[in-house]
């Protein structure tokens, strides 16, 4: 089968299906309204998600899932079930408990769509892989901005409409990935079950290098992901000035989905080591401005937070072609799987930490705090370069 056709169902696959992840916090709003929940229920409502797509990654990883099976039909069936679990919320009790727990088994179902589509993509690149995971992580930053776009094209209707549209995006991506992406011509299927899949990996230092580089990536990522409505709803309040916050946090995180696309490019150039070092040092920078953000003239703060959207995100395919490189060949899904685990476990981390910190600090202080990853990454990611 053609190479570039394959390649471009699966990141348009990957794109459809991780919609769900951000579907709850482009209508966190309306469906705070809807079941009653409480002014810090965002930072709870990702948090749920994350946590979900945590223990399924490391169910999926200790269980060498995508080792074992076809990576295409596991990709399918979760794309099912989590369009499913995430389309459940129109249904169930106005209550704060089953909304958390409908949105943890959308995370669950993830862990069979992120990762394994990036075990997907490894099947069919020997070489490349950099390139690749680009354009596939570019998918993951559409499908995460895509309810913020869905919302603001269709302000009128109500919430209901970015569930039922997220939904129906990740059956369709499913569909597409089973009929038409079969097994890649490089996949090494592990032979059994091996629970210490987990563990071997992390023996080899180069991997250890890439995989804690990834994780202070993450410290950063997702908080940053989640609060970016915040962001601008905090500098409107501040500044009585009325920035669009829907187009604008599709703008901000989409526009990462080009970055990772121009990072795969010039790591054929320069490596995917150095592109990981330079998005992380500048996304590093973008911290660091957020203590003088919010006293800034509308279109510089704009134009900060869109260089921080940029540069947030073109890291972490690089990051994963480092981890993929560096494991065992039997093992790259589970290597894959585990380190986004981890990586997720520590985003829940810092999106809690900024939700509590909202309430504590002035909000010129509180995203100082994401610092703290870009420097523990660049401090592991040096062995690259």
């Amino acid at each position: 089968m053609n190479l570039r056709l394959v390649l471009t169902i699966i990141v348009f696959s990957q794109f459809a299906c991780t919609s769900l992840w951000f579907a709850g916090n482009a209508v966190i709003a309306e469906i705070s309204t809807a079941f009653n929940l409480s002014d810090g229920s965002l930072s709870y409502l990702t948090s749920s998600v994350q946590f979900g797509f945590i223990s399924g990654t490391l169910i999926f990883a200790l269980l060498t899932i995508a080792d074992r099976f076809s990576p295409s039909r596991v990709f399918f069936v979760c794309a099912l079930l989590g369009a499913a679990t995430n389309i459940s919320i129109l249904w169930l009790p106005n209550q704060v408990g089953f909304l958390l727990a409908a949105r943890f088994l959308t995370g669950f179902m993830l862990a069979g769509i992120y990762p394994v589509g990036m075990k997907i993509a490894s099947d069919y690149h020997e070489k490349g892989l950099g390139r690749a995971l680009g354009l596939l992580v570019g998918a993951l930053v559409l499908g995460t901005a895509f309810p913020h776009l869905v919302k603001a094209t269709i302000g009128s209707l109500n919430w209901q409409t970015v569930i039922i549209a997220t939904s129906i995006l990740s059956i369709i991506g499913g569909v597409l990935i089973l009929l038409f992406v079969p097994n890649g011509p490089f996949r090494r299927k592990s032979a059994k079950f091996d629970i210490g899949a987990v563990t071997k990996v992390f023996k080899s230092q180069d991997f250890r290098a890439a995989a804690f580089g990834y994780f202070g990536h993450m410290w950063e990522l997702y908080a940053f992901w989640a609060f970016v409505p915040v962001i601008l709803t905090t500098y409107n309040t501040i500044n009585g000035v009325a920035v669009n916050v829907p187009v604008w946090s599709f703008i901000i995180i989409a526009l990462g989905s080009l970055s990772c696309a121009l990072g795969g490019e010039l790591s054929f150039k320069l490596g995917s080591g150095r592109v990981a070092f330079y998005s992380l040092f500048i996304s590093g920078l973008c911290c660091l401005t957020s203590v003088a953000i919010f006293g800034l003239p509308q279109f510089v703060f704009l134009s900060v937070l869109v260089v921080w959207g940029l540069t947030v995100i073109s890291d972490s395919p690089q990051f994963s072609t480092l981890v993929a490189q560096t494991a065992p060949n039997e093992s790259i899904g589970t290597a894959l799987t585990i380190v986004n685990s981890l990586g997720f476990l520590i985003s829940i981390g810092s999106i809690q930490l900024l939700g509590w910190l909202n309430t504590q600090l002035e909000p010129s202080y509180v995203y100082l705090f994401l610092f703290a990853g870009p420097v523990f990454g660049l401090l592991n990611i040096r062995k690259h370069l």
